[in-house]
């Protein structure tokens, strides 16, 4: 098998958060010693909980937790992303692990170009236009969002690291509203805020989702494989 062809392709159509991201961490693992030269994780979990960035600025305080908890909502850390994103049913979520030699160049815009040209893709599959744009009042506000009429619909994150052999490798994260859910997830990520005082909040209306745009709801089975063809096209994981 050569290295064009050693790809893995995972889905886990119902898991926890925790569970996912154990995941994620092994076949990044597995990417950074070579054992696959690139992988892609679809998921989507059995029930919410808060995701903050690690590090000082986000706090799991004991009364954030609490708040967290009367309300269903479990919390957790990871080292990507801004600001808190929350994580429900109603999301699916995509990890992109890929390696880069030591002969190619990494870029920040470049990497995000790559990740949104695979959702773009997936987008035009449903006949449904997106763009690349900030989205004011959004939870996890960046450059790399995709939008539906002005509306958040994916946050996408990314970080690199360090491999053997000189190579690195891109963890290219992006998390998709499926379902109309966005009452529910807004409250979780302003209490983030509040408790860590942070002055911004973040707006329903900021946000969309795709079964608002289509005619049709499609299954979890479904989507997983329209989003591995999309990812195909820019990526050997056919």
């Amino acid at each position: 098998m050569s290295d064009k062809q050693k790809y893995r392709v995972v889905r886990l159509p119902a898991t926890t958060c925790v569970k996912a991201m154990e995941k994620e961490q092994r076949l990044l693992e597995q990417v950074k010693q070579g054992s696959f030269s690139q992988a892609l994780l679809l998921w989507r979990c059995t029930s919410p909980a808060i995701v903050l960035p690690a590090g000082r600025k986000w706090q799991t305080t004991e009364p954030l937790r609490e708040w967290l908890a009367q309300r269903g909502w479990d919390i957790l850390q990871r080292r990507s992303g801004g600001s808190p994103v929350p994580q429900s049913p109603a999301m699916l979520n995509i990890a992109h692990m890929y390696t880069l030699t030591a002969a190619q160049s990494y870029a920040v815009k470049a990497a995000y170009q790559l990740l949104c040209d695979s959702l773009l893709d997936f987008f035009v599959s449903l006949n449904i236009t997106a763009e690349i744009h900030p989205t004011p009042h959004a939870y996890c506000d960046g450059d790399y969002n995709l939008n539906i009429h002005g509306q958040k619909i994916v946050g996408t994150a990314q970080r690199v690291l360090t491999a053997p052999g000189g190579r690195r490798v891109v963890l290219a994260h992006a998390c998709l509203l499926i379902d109309d859910v966005l009452e529910s997830i807004i409250p979780p990520v302003n209490a983030c805020n509040a408790f860590n005082n942070i002055p911004d909040r973040v707006k329903l209306n900021a946000h969309t989702c795709l079964n608002r745009h289509l005619a049709d709801t499609l299954s979890t089975d479904e989507l997983f494989t329209g989003l591995i063809h999309a990812f195909s096209r820019h990526a050997v994981l056919v």
